[in-house]
């Protein structure tokens, strides 16, 4: 694989104050990536840095083996969609990707606009004025704005804010598609941690402006902090017996009833103890199965015991 987006020991301070701190990471050639943090945490000044935007106080930060802020030929090759959607209102959703199509250097660009406005589900509308669309019809118009030159790389900073479910959705979809059908890499600023687990394959989590976990989604969800462990009873009425036999062991919390189904937390008891326990009290089972921890569940996690470390 190749690194497109390269970061190596950066620091930002304003004032003095450091906003980012001895952060490194890399993005490979086409992923979604998302950087997470609540705000204040060093996203957007990340983002800006990669960006050329902004220097930094110290480090390395390369963008297709570029540092925009002083080298700006692969700036080309960037998209971005920050959480101002950068659109004419009075112009129609048409125009708007003409217009911008020619400050790319786009000769001729009906092909590439109609094949934009197909792919995010504007061609029905495209003649019409953008101050007539919904805010998320507005969003997609704005990632077809971010696209529209085909860049490798695209920045989404918050893509879905303020976007209704069935919005947030569509974009989801969008993204998506941009990773799959336009093989672009994706950088996610974003709050949506459901949004980042469903289309981010590797996520940075920061705190202060340090990043405190950086790993794929399914291992951040399966192998950090504690197991889930759920087991479904051959006989509902087992319950409460069920009950008694698990409370009474070690290496476990959190016992919960769903219907048919035990949950469980496993801190040091194994899976396997759990079923020689329930069937040697004559409790019957017909399944039992770990479970992944969402990514919201991870992500608080580590904001605790990033504030326990920094208090």
């Amino acid at each position: 694989m190749t690194a497109v987006i390269e970061v190596a020991s950066l620091s930002k301070k304003f004032f003095g104050r450091c906003v980012v701190e001895d952060i490194s990471f890399s993005v490979e050639k086409g992923e979604v990536f998302g950087y997470l943090g609540p705000n204040g945490a060093g996203k957007t000044t990340t983002m800006r840095i990669l960006l050329g935007l902004l220097a930094p106080t110290s480090g390395r930060a390369m963008v297709l083996s570029s540092d925009l802020a002083v080298d700006d030929r692969a700036r080309g090759d960037v998209g971005v969609l920050m959480e101002n959607n950068g659109l004419y209102e009075r112009l129609s959703a048409e125009e708007n990707l003409e217009y911008f199509a020619r400050l790319y250097g786009i000769g001729d660009p009906g092909d590439r606009v109609a094949e934009l406005l197909e792919f995010t589900g504007l061609h029905e509308r495209s003649t019409e004025p953008v101050g007539n669309f919904s805010t998320g019809m507005k969003r997609k118009l704005g990632i077809a704005r971010a696209i529209l030159h085909e860049p490798e790389i695209v920045f989404f900073d918050e893509p879905s804010s303020g976007l209704d479910p069935e919005a947030q959705h569509m974009v989801r979809e969008l993204i998506l598609g941009l990773s799959k059908k336009e093989a672009m890499t994706v950088f996610l600023n974003s709050h949506n941690l459901d949004e980042v687990q469903r289309i981010c394959s590797r996520v940075a989590i920061l705190h202060r402006g340090k990043i405190q976990a950086l790993d794929t989604v399914s291992r951040l969800t399966e192998d950090r902090g504690k197991s889930v462990y759920t087991v479904t009873l051959a006989d509902p009425g087992t319950f409460p017996a069920a009950l008694d036999i698990l409370s009474t062991a070690s290496g476990m919390s959190g016992l919960t009833l769903d219907g048919d189904r035990v949950s469980m937390y496993l801190d040091t008891l194994p899976p396997h103890e759990v079923i020689s326990m329930l069937v040697k009290g004559g409790i019957g089972v017909n399944e039992a199965q770990r479970e992944a921890r969402s990514l919201e569940e991870i992500y608080l996690g580590v904001m605790r015991q990033a504030e326990g470390d920094s208090s």
